[in-house]
């Protein structure tokens, strides 16, 4: 009866052995060294055989790197939005504003005020977020004799509605007031009529240039038709004399819900804000030479005294892209970290599926060192199956990522993103996540006593 479940046994353990030997066509007869790729075939079929497994750790691992493809993908779009929004405006341009209040909060706070108490005196209370107003925006102009075109423009706001022949928008609209300079200095074309002249800017008529979004809602198609009506902007009526070419929108907001009235008719019947100046010089490279020049005219414009600080700010025209593109490197920074996080836990889990397939596979293990394979080939077959589960989670992390960041970009209207950088990183990163998790369990299975593993049920 021994002699029978013995006989047995050996039968079973013969059966088993073939099974391994059919998935390694390539075993040498002494069974102690395997290819590459039959190395790498058998894990594949052993990734194939637990699919459910597999399926729930790709996720995991598709998860991370959908989050950080996707939103790297979004934010280059972010980046060549504003790099395209600004571009129209020139390198050669320049704006002056008015300087907002800062804070500073403990001791870097108290640390500059001693500073500046020692190099100059403290900038006046009353000059602290002092707007420019319409009359040092004009005394400006008058003065600056630099060979450059100057604009100078005001923001009502964007709580206004615009309204002709029983059709009204929604109270979005931006109202600026504007000069005949305007449009050239940020790169806006016409759709259909002419440009402000200077005698409409002076005298302050009561004329307008709308958005592309507000004459299409007013005008339907025939905005060519809109010059030469009246419309109503707010309570006041205002002869159209021209549409604006479509700018399309920034970050879901639109550049083409705008009036454009004199700025002279926004002081008189609006609440104007602060006006900006705008400068363009002849050439890029006499940009900084015309911004010394502006600083000391609107110096004396404003009454400062030598040892005071400029209550006012300048800024060229392409750092303000670059601004909002260096703070976008914050956002990135982030999304990094989240999926790091959670790479790191699909590691876990990636190793922890490792480990239970090394104990499932124990006796599979011991058929094959009994045969006369070698530690290092059982540590990469393992290690090839979890670097293979980490790469398809890469795969499928980059595509489904490329595909939500240029969902996004297509509501910017900018063009198909491919962040190239990113997808070899990507693919790096789950090598690295595969090889991290799958270490352990493929030294345990490595080291396994082969007579152990024939013994384990």
């Amino acid at each position: 009866m021994c002699s029978g479940r013995i006989f047995i046994r050996k039968n079973e353990l013969i059966h088993e052995a073939a099974q391994i030997l059919q998935l390694m066509p390539c075993l040498s007869s002494t069974a102690q060294s395997m290819k590459t790729a039959d190395i790498l075939s058998l894990s594949f079929r052993t990734v194939r055989s637990n699919r459910l497994r597999s399926a729930i750790t790709i996720a995991i691992i598709a998860l991370g790197i959908t989050a950080l493809v996707g939103i790297i993908t979004a934010i280059q779009a972010m980046n060549q939005k504003l790099t395209e929004s600004f571009s129209s405006i020139g390198a050669n341009g320049f704006t002056i504003r008015s300087k907002s209040r800062t804070f500073r909060m403990g001791n870097e706070g108290r640390q500059a005020a001693q500073v500046k108490r020692k190099d100059q005196k403290q900038e006046k209370k009353s000059n602290l977020g002092m707007p420019v107003t319409l009359e040092q925006a004009e005394t400006f102009r008058a003065l600056f004799h630099y060979p450059a075109q100057v604009s100078l423009s005001s923001n009502a706001g964007n709580m206004y509605s615009a309204s002709f022949a029983g059709r009204k928008t929604n109270p979005t609209v931006a109202l600026i007031g504007a000069d005949e300079n305007n449009l050239d200095l940020n790169g806006i074309q016409l759709a259909a009529g002419r440009n402000f002249s200077p005698q409409e800017i002076q005298t302050g008529d009561d004329v307008c240039m709308l958005g592309f979004d507000v004459a299409t809602k007013l005008f339907g198609e025939s905005i060519q038709k809109a010059p030469g009506k009246e419309v109503r902007l707010q309570n006041r009526y205002y002869r159209v004399i021209a549409v604006l070419k479509s700018r399309g929108s920034t970050f879901g907001f639109s550049r083409d819900n705008i009036s454009l009235i004199p700025y002279r008719n926004l002081v008189h019947n609006f609440q104007a804000g602060s006006f900006s100046i705008g400068i363009k010089a002849p050439q890029v490279t006499r940009v900084e030479e015309a911004m010394g020049e502006a600083e000391g005219v609107f110096r004396n414009v404003r009454k400062l005294a030598v040892t005071e600080e400029s209550n006012f700010v300048l800024e060229r025209s392409d750092s303000l892209a670059a601004k909002a593109i260096n703070s976008l490197r914050y956002l990135t920074a982030a999304v990094v970290m989240i999926g790091l996080i959670t790479l790191i836990g699909a590691a876990i889990g990636l190793m922890n599926i490792m480990l239970v397939a090394v104990a499932e596979r124990t006796k599979e293990v011991g058929l094959l060192k009994a045969l006369g394979a070698k530690k290092a080939v059982i540590r990469n077959q393992f290690l090839a199956e979890a670097v293979f589960i980490s790469l398809a989670g890469a795969v499928l992390g980059i595509a489904f990522g490329i595909a939500l960041g240029n969902l996004f970009a297509l509501l910017l209207h900018t063009q198909f993103i491919i962040p190239w950088n990113w997808l070899v990183y990507g693919i790096v990163i789950c090598t690295v996540v595969g090889l991290s998790a799958g270490i352990y369990p493929a030294v345990k299975a490595g080291n396994l006593n082969p007579i152990e593993g024939l013994r384990y049920e």
